[in-house]
């Protein structure tokens, strides 16, 4: 996808009595932003092998509304409280007055339209109602069949422009799909849009698999399988389907991550009775452990630098979170609360590192300092684990085990206050949240 024109500045207000749109993204919400998103205006209804542009730009719509939606930040307003439809003209020039009736604060909208060769061009623009202000714009060319990322890259835009931070909707979510009794579960490798569109399987079932991970150019995929019964760390090629084990390692390997730079593999292995963190560079398959302490060292993570892991250790007796530096120097323990703690993984901000609590009969997923202050609980079911952050940073992925019943994915974000369960055709567990997309 081509960025065909770039961001405009950030605009102050002009109007001494209007003040910037700006949303609070740090405490929660209490008030999400009412915001409008009429269907994108084309100049015909020129016919493409994804329906006609006025349809894809009713489509368009649709997509930015529900992933601003998501975030909890925003409140898209109900189409049929429109006065009025978007035409080419109103894209430039808006009648704020319009939106002003129904009290949008911000409006977002944009066009489609057929270039020669075929593809098409998604222009979004975001305005602040009651300045009249333009606050973005930017223009996306992508094929017919590629309309939905542009509506995902226009959802971003407008969050980073009123919240400071950068989007997120334009990425994809790894997990494992279940299905059949608990007592012989069939595990499949899945992959989706972040808003669940494009669902696909990439294994059959065959083998059970876990913990599947993004590589940082997002074509590998890291996770552990059980095939051939032989528990190991394998990567799968998306594009082709290829699949590889890292090794032939006569013991068990398990819960891989990639490092930043997606040079390296960090994962756990069992020798010896014992199991301990180690380190593969994947171009020379150098291998080389990073823990040695008694006990069990797993759920490695790298810092967003590279530079630190986090990991699980029951090495002091129950499962606690430990910090060390990326050669396995340092070692020292950093979570000290109620229970024990497992799971962890770094923010991509750096500043904090989710993981599970486990303790008082309950799983929690929760956030803590690297130097294991600070620590808070964000949700508080019978069982959350296996979080996963968003590109930003401000949102988890996890997923959650009702008592005798389902296995779902859910998110949460910083402030604990935006839940919400994301749809899988099966049960899922395990999810892994990619960068954004390219």
């Amino acid at each position: 996808m081509r960025i065909l024109f770039p961001i405009a500045a950030l605009l102050a207000a002009t109007a001494a009595a209007a003040a910037p749109i700006r949303v609070d993204i740090n405490s929660g919400i209490a008030q999400p932003l009412p915001i409008a998103v009429p269907g994108f205006a084309t100049p015909a209804a020129t016919p493409t092998e994804a329906g006609t542009t006025a349809e894809i730009g009713g489509r368009v719509a649709q997509v930015i509304a529900n992933d601003l939606k998501s975030s909890g930040l925003f409140r898209p307003l109900d189409p049929t409280a429109y006065t009025s439809t978007v035409e080419m003209p109103d894209v430039l020039r808006p009648e704020f007055a319009s939106w002003r009736t129904i009290a949008a604060q911000a409006l977002v909208t944009g066009s489609v339209t057929v270039n020669p060769d075929g593809s098409i061009t998604v222009g979004c623009y975001a305005y602040d109602v009651f300045s009249a202000e333009e606050l973005a714009r930017q223009g996306f060319v992508t094929t017919a069949a590629g309309w939905r990322r542009a509506a995902h890259k226009c959802a971003d835009l407008v969050y980073a422009r009123l919240t400071g931070e950068t989007g997120y909707f334009d990425s994809r979510i790894v997990y494992v799909s279940e299905t059949g009794p608990k007592t012989k579960r069939i595990k499949r490798l899945a992959v989706m849009d972040q808003d669940g569109a494009g669902h696909r399987f990439l294994t059959s079932g065959q083998n059970l698999v876990l913990t599947p991970r993004f590589a940082p150019n997002q074509q590998t995929i890291t996770y552990m399988s059980f095939e051939g019964n032989r528990p190991r760390v394998w990567l799968y090629t998306l594009g082709s389907g290829r699949q590889q084990a890292i090794g032939d390692f006569p013991n068990m390997s398990f819960a891989p991550r990639f490092s930043p730079d997606g040079g390296n593999l960090i994962f756990s292995m069992s020798v010896g009775g014992n199991t301990d963190v180690y380190r593969l560079e994947i171009a020379s398959r150098k291998l080389t452990r990073l823990t040695s302490q008694p006990g069990i060292d797993t759920a490695p993570s790298y810092s967003p630098d590279g530079s630190r892991i986090v990991f699980e250790s029951d090495r002091g007796g129950t499962q606690q979170l430990y910090v060390m530096n990326a050669d396995g120097s340092g070692q020292q323990r950093i979570s000290f609360g109620e229970g024990r703690a497992a799971t962890p993984v770094w923010s991509p901000r750096g500043d904090l590192i989710a993981f599970t609590r486990l303790g008082g009969g309950r799983f929690s997923i929760g956030v803590m300092r690297p130097d294991g202050s600070g620590e808070r609980l964000l949700t508080n079911a019978y069982q959350d684990e296996g979080p996963t952050w968003s590109p930003n940073g401000r949102v988890i992925a996890f997923f959650r085990s009702a008592r005798g019943g389902p296995v779902d994915l859910w998110s949460v974000d910083l402030s604990g206050q935006n839940e919400r369960k994301l749809g899988t055709p099966l049960d899922g567990s395990d999810p892994a949240w990619s960068p954004l997309l390219p």
